[in-house]
């Protein structure tokens, strides 16, 4: 069997197993049985005529020939989504479809601010994932996606980035905390407190541990916590204080459930940026969207 044999169902499989190196990932992914990926895949070995992927311990590689397969699924598929964009622009910006990826952070505006745009555009589809950090970097790095909304681009790959909406983080506690009732706190006397921290890679964390580190203050890290639902939870809870952004915890602090901490040099001043691939072919569709997301904020970022 030859190559030119391959169905673009395997390659596409192939395409999302060199991602996740993962067969029960890939399925997860693609909503197949892990069986069906792994016949799908043995099927793509045998019309190249050598194995394209090895098992060592419980982890997948890719052999010589999967790389040389997984580079030519990449660029076929990259070219593909290039002609799907250039067909929707023949169609107008009414037509298409938008594909946003977003930190989890950003999920308390942004699915707002994207059932307004597809409001204004019904015709378009929309879809949109959110992840962590990690996931979304993930997913740049393949573009799998049109645009991306990040609080803190990457700086090892080319991209556009541009800032649409500040974000600032804010320092909370739980009602009744002793450091409530003071003000213009130096930052060294967090250091005397519990602290509920987000995961390592968290450009949250990043953000404030950067902060501290400024101030020659090292956290009492009393819990990490891969989601800011929990760690709001862990903080109403009386358990520590945290640092996190406020479009998180507006909620919050209108019920009264949190308070802020009035902290020297707190909130940090940061901004949520728009960000794709720097060679990137931009659809009108996601010219518009991006254009409708500076236009929410007005002057109010900062290049």
């Amino acid at each position: 069997m030859s190559i030119r044999r391959a169905t673009l169902r395997q390659l596409e499989i192939f395409d999302t197993l060199a991602v996740h190196m993962s067969i029960t990932r890939t399925a997860d992914a693609l909503h197949l049985s892990p069986p069906a990926v792994s016949i799908q895949v043995r099927q793509l070995a045998e019309a190249a005529g050598q194995p394209l992927i090895e098992q060592v311990g419980k982890k997948l590689y890719l052999t010589d020939a999967g790389n040389a397969v997984a580079l030519t699924c990449r660029d076929l598929f990259e070219r593909m989504e290039r002609l799907t964009q250039e067909l929707a622009a023949l169609q107008g910006l009414e037509k298409g479809s938008l594909r946003l990826a977003i930190i989890t952070t950003a999920k308390y505006f942004v699915p707002r601010l994207l059932g307004e745009f597809s409001e204004q555009h019904p015709d378009i589809d929309v879809s949109l994932f959110v992840g962590n950090r990690k996931a979304i970097l993930e997913r740049l790095s393949h573009n799998q996606d049109d645009l991306y909304i990040l609080g803190q681009p990457p700086k090892n790959l080319k991209l556009t980035a541009t800032p649409f909406a500040p974000n600032p983080l804010v320092a909370i506690a739980y009602p009744g905390h002793p450091l409530v009732s003071q003000s213009a706190i130096p930052p060294a006397r967090l250091g005397n407190e519990p602290f509920i921290s987000r995961e390592l890679g968290s450009g949250t964390r990043r953000a404030y541990e950067d902060f501290f580190r400024q101030h020659k203050t090292e956290l009492r890290i009393r819990m990490e916590l891969g989601s800011d639902e929990a760690i709001k939870q862990t903080v109403a809870g009386r358990l520590g204080i945290t640092i996190l952004a406020k479009s998180t915890v507006q909620a919050e602090l209108l019920r009264g459930d949190l308070v802020l901490l009035d902290i020297q040099g707190l909130p940090l001043e940061r901004q949520w940026y728009v960000v794709y691939p720097e060679q990137k072919f931009l659809a009108p569709v996601t010219k518009a969207f991006q254009a409708f997301l500076i236009s929410q904020h007005g002057d109010s970022t900062t290049p």
